[in-house]
């Protein structure tokens, strides 16, 4: 009985090896990479959206989007505009 389980271990091991290996990409998801798979879209107020939602799509998403609302404000600021301006602007040089 013992040497029945190690021989199913031993054909299920790789292949779980194998599953894990081809999952990591997913969760190392770039910007570029969710554009290039339609996973994501860039909207006229300067955002991203998620167009296929998922975990990793979804924290990505969040990620841009905080941090380009902090650049835009920085720039807001700068500029002595609203952030509402920066956005529309970067929305409309962004979303071409």
């Amino acid at each position: 009985m013992f040497t029945e389980l190690k021989i199913k271990i031993s054909r299920i091991l790789p292949v779980l090896l194998v599953l894990t290996l081809f999952s990591t990409p997913v969760l190392a998801l770039n910007l570029d990479q969710a554009k290039a798979q339609g996973l994501v879209r860039e909207t006229s107020s300067g955002y991203l959206v998620a167009v296929m939602p998922s975990a990793d799509v979804n924290t990505l998403v969040s990620k841009i989007n905080r941090g380009r609302k902090a650049e835009y404000q920085k720039i807001a600021n700068k500029r002595g505009t609203s952030l509402h301006a920066v956005e529309q602007l970067a929305g409309k040089r962004l979303a071409k």
